[in-house]
């Protein structure tokens, strides 16, 4: 078994309103927030990697933890610094971590829980008694500007985790489908991020939907012993949808949505650094996590909160 020993999160200064993107796309502050939820979004400024994102976030994380070093070191990323190699030894050794084992985890939107399901798996093989996992992404490089169907969605960021040995982190179940590979994609030799918004819609609602469930029935749970759904901020009406089909409330449901968007891969741990550091998770409260990523990938697992304190913050303030 597993827990989460220390927790944080790092997003980029600029802010992003709906009303600037609205000066160079046919869009409006109406017409972004009635489809997917979003007021605004932070994109990372020219120069600002996803690396430095994500060093940012592990340093906190570890500063949560009170831990100055841990035995592996896992990032999961659709935007790495470079196609090779991997940015996880970089990231490591940045935090003064060189020597420990690193790698990259690729799976868009699910990457978190594809890292998450890693990092339990090295704690109970033996392999490792601490593990960083940190998900970050700088979405805003790959953005079409004139694509206002995905323009408008995603920004940057970075969450990250400390897990440890104990009890806290369920079942971590996860799924693929890769007929569905070019719903989501960068196609080889191009630039731009593409997605396929109405079928990734119906995919993402019922892949979340039933994992979540599955993962639940895992434990031991249903859906009236969860506190909290902390989902992949892939959109409102998403988030939603599965909130409806697993009988959860709104109130229940965590969202970011309406300050930061869709930061991909990112996403679920920089709600639940958000949720903490304003006392909406508190020690004690089970929380149910569900992503729906490219590849096509899916995953859910459920996490009993840890009593620590979130460092939450933006990139090049002090820590």
């Amino acid at each position: 078994m597993s827990v989460i020993l220390g927790v944080g999160a790092s997003l980029p200064p600029r802010v992003v309103t709906n009303d600037d993107l609205a000066t160079r796309l046919d869009t409006s502050d109406e017409w972004i927030r009635s489809r997917t939820g979003i007021g605004a979004r932070r994109w990372a400024e020219p120069g600002t990697t996803t690396s430095d994102l994500a060093v940012d976030a592990g340093a906190r994380a570890l500063r949560s933890a009170g831990l100055s070093t841990v035995d592996a070191v896992i990032v999961a990323t659709t935007t790495p610094d470079r196609s090779c190699p991997a940015i996880a030894p970089a990231v490591a050794a940045r935090l003064g971590l060189v020597g420990v084992p690193a790698h990259d985890v690729a799976a868009v939107c699910t990457g978190f829980l594809y890292g998450l399901a890693n990092a339990v798996g090295l704690i109970a093989s033996g392999a490792a008694r601490t593990v960083l996992l940190v998900a970050a992404e700088t979405f805003s490089t790959i953005l079409d500007p004139d694509d206002r169907g995905t323009a408008v969605i995603f920004g940057d960021g970075a969450g990250a985790v400390v897990i440890g040995e104990g009890e806290g982190i369920g079942p971590c179940v996860l799924g693929s489908d890769g007929r569905g590979a070019d719903l989501i994609q960068v196609p080889a030799g191009e630039r731009y991020f593409r997605m396929s918004g109405k079928e990734v819609f119906r995919e993402a609602v019922e892949r979340m939907a039933d994992v979540a469930l599955e993962a639940l029935a895992r434990t031991g749970l249903g859906p009236d012993d969860v506190d909290h759904l902390a989902p992949h901020q892939a959109n409102r009406r998403i988030c939603d949808a599965v909130a409806r089909r697993l009988g959860l409330d709104e109130s229940e449901v965590l969202s970011d949505l309406d300050a930061v968007g869709n930061t991909a891969a990112a996403s679920i741990p920089v709600l639940l650094a958000d949720a903490a550091a304003h006392g909406r998770l508190k020690a004690g409260d089970r929380v149910l996590t569900v992503a729906f990523g490219g590849g096509l990938t899916w995953g859910a697992a459920t996490l009993v909160w840890p009593d620590v304190t979130a460092d939450f913050g933006v990139l090049g303030e002090d820590r």
